[in-house]
């Protein structure tokens, strides 16, 4: 049987596991032992083999999986002809999935590499999670037609993504972020012109700009952790949220809004993540205690 090995480091390097790279990546120059198998269950590795040109293999544990690897393999699963492939992946134990596809074998390791995600508890900002399924059915929301895009298109953004989203009127308040495999720090590519908290040319000043340092820094760096979370999981994202941002006005805007958060895979290495939102209140700079906004009931909520 023919068998091609390659590994790949946590960093997302490619090498050839017998190679002179792969033995100072490991750092130790003469191993005893097998040495792909130690790299791929301590070091992050993951093994990416092609038997008889018919199947891919890939072996990895997934607790120890970085995003750059993950993404180096995905990108290698996009371009791949073969039709077969087999995951073996370790926790207590080791365990095989066989797929027929390269789209279910991408989405797989994805799942298998989701690191747990709790968002950090604030007074200012809440979130209320929702199945992003429900969304399939529910053709009355605005974002449905986002959701049932993605999925048409296999999560891979192309050139109709944005005249789709103008044509169902989701372009205003849509944004773009775009997260890098090497250092995982999701960035505006672009920001739509509905966000009226924001100063008006931040639309075009943002973009390149780490969602982290928004004017408002604690909500940029609450924000960022679930586009991070939805990159690194490859799956999508529906929550509520209730949050008092802090803008260049003398007091909060407060706002509630409803937001779908979409992965989308490109020619790149960067993955995009996708905002389509919906407000459901939208209270200007209205005041209002911290006790108060949280103890809004979902119920009252209406379209703004």
């Amino acid at each position: 049987m023919k068998r091609l090995s390659m590994l790949v480091t946590s960093d997302g390097q490619w090498m050839l596991e017998d190679s002179t790279e792969f033995l100072a990546a490991l750092g130790d120059s003469k191993p005893d032992y097998d040495a792909p198998l130690f790299a791929v269950k301590n070091l992050g590795f993951i093994k990416f083999q092609v038997l008889d040109g018919s199947i891919v293999e890939i072996e990895l544990h997934p607790r120890n999986v970085q995003l750059p690897a993950l993404l180096a393999v995905q990108q290698q699963l996009l371009s791949s002809q073969v039709k077969l492939f087999r995951i073996k992946y370790f926790d207590t134990t080791w365990h095989s999935e066989i797929m027929t596809a390269s789209e279910p074998a991408i989405m797989r390791l994805s799942e298998l590499c989701a690191p747990a995600f709790e968002p950090s508890v604030t007074d200012r900002f809440l979130v209320e999670r929702r199945d992003y399924s429900a969304l399939f059915t529910d053709t009355t929301s605005p974002l449905w037609f986002m959701a049932q895009k993605w999925r048409m298109s296999l999560g891979y953004f192309d050139p109709t993504v944005i005249p789709f989203a103008i044509k169902h009127q989701l372009f205003s308040l849509m944004a773009i972020a775009g997260i890098k495999a090497r250092d995982g720090d999701p960035v505006f590519r672009f920001i739509g012109d509905g966000f009226k908290w924001m100063k008006s040319e931040y639309q075009f000043t943002g973009v390149g700009e780490r969602i982290e340092n928004l004017p408002d820094k604690e909500y940029g760096g609450w924000v960022s952790e679930f586009y991070k979370s939805v990159a690194t999981s490859g799956q999508p994202r529906y929550d509520i949220v209730s949050a008092s941002i802090q803008t260049d006005q003398e007091k909060p805007y407060l706002t509630r809004y409803e937001r779908l958060l979409l992965p989308w895979r490109t020619r790149s290495d960067e993955i995009f993540v996708s905002l389509s939102s919906k407000k459901l209140i939208d209270m200007g700079d209205a005041e209002i205690e911290g006790s108060e906004w949280s103890s809004l009931p979902s119920a009252s909520v209406k379209s703004a």
